[in-house]
């Protein structure tokens, strides 16, 4: 129920957008990576081409268009540097600026003041010397690759952040969600919509179970645990939801911080609706 970013200008524009909605949420900064593994070719543009040309087949064919990739991006990040910008706004467009960028600064091809990036009056690119990376597994024959590429690997140990939606209630799950859809890959916006739609219909059955009653934890607990997993149909098919023991404690814990249940003396009593 939680989204992952190591970008930290895509951290502080959800949050400040599920804090303005009023969606409950927990943030979490923890040490994260990201790693490359790979080869790698060394020249100016025209130089790798015709490295890359050297070989044959199928694999010659794919990492050509790794590389016409590569020139695109490149192609993209002189159009911002022609003009100049701030770094913010140019690793806002990904971490794939951040090695362009860092390439042209090796090549002494920048000007950077005041936070701002630009390209240098009179630089020619086509005489710049670029590295060129390609993952190793689009290396199939070995010994032809080697020939023209060296092994790289490139570690970046960097911050990332955890956000996590603390809410039980669909319509702000729904609102939250609309909102990340902005920020994140579709796959993971509905990954975490449906994992907290199932906690949401967990934490209702809970609380429908307890009613005006107190009961032992441990005897509700053991309750649901007896009746997951919960299929419940939906007008386009079925939501099958199953937890385990401590998931449900987790969500017990989560209700009580909320204000909806209370947990004393081992036992569990409802004190509000969601």
């Amino acid at each position: 129920m939680r989204f992952t970013t190591k970008n930290e200008a895509v951290k502080n524009a959800f949050i400040s957008e599920l804090r303005a909605d009023g969606i409950k949420f927990e943030v979490k900064e923890r040490l994260g990576y990201e790693t490359f593994i790979g080869y790698m070719i060394e020249g100016t543009l025209e130089e790798i081409k015709a490295q890359i040309d050297a070989l044959s087949g199928e694999e010659r064919e794919v990492i050509l268009k790794g590389f016409q990739s590569f020139k695109e991006q490149l192609n993209h990040a002189l159009e911002h540097l022609k003009e100049g910008d701030t770094l913010e706004n140019l690793l806002s467009e990904g971490y794939w600026m951040a090695d362009i960028i860092d390439q042209l600064m090796r090549n002494s091809a920048l000007d950077i003041e005041e936070n701002k990036v630009k390209l240098k009056e009179g630089i020619d690119v086509t005489k710049l010397k670029f590295q060129f990376r390609f993952p190793y597994e689009l290396a199939k024959q070995l010994d032809v690759v080697e020939k023209i590429a060296k092994q790289f690997a490139f570690i970046d140990l960097v911050p990332e952040w955890e956000i996590e939606i603390r809410e039980f209630r669909i319509e702000r799950i729904n609102r939250a969600l609309h909102i990340a859809a902005k920020y994140f890959p579709e796959k993971d916006v509905m990954n975490v919509y449906f994992a907290l739609i199932g906690k949401s219909i967990v934490a209702n059955e809970i609380l429908k179970a307890l009613g005006d009653e107190k009961i032992p934890l441990n005897a509700l607990i053991e309750v649901f645990l007896k009746a997951f997993p919960l299929e419940i149909p939906t007008e386009k098919g079925v939501m099958v939801i199953n937890a385990t023991e401590k998931s449900i404690y987790s969500i017990l814990r989560e209700l009580e911080k909320g204000g909806y249940i209370d947990i004393k003396g081992n036992k569990v009593k409802k004190l509000r609706e969601l």
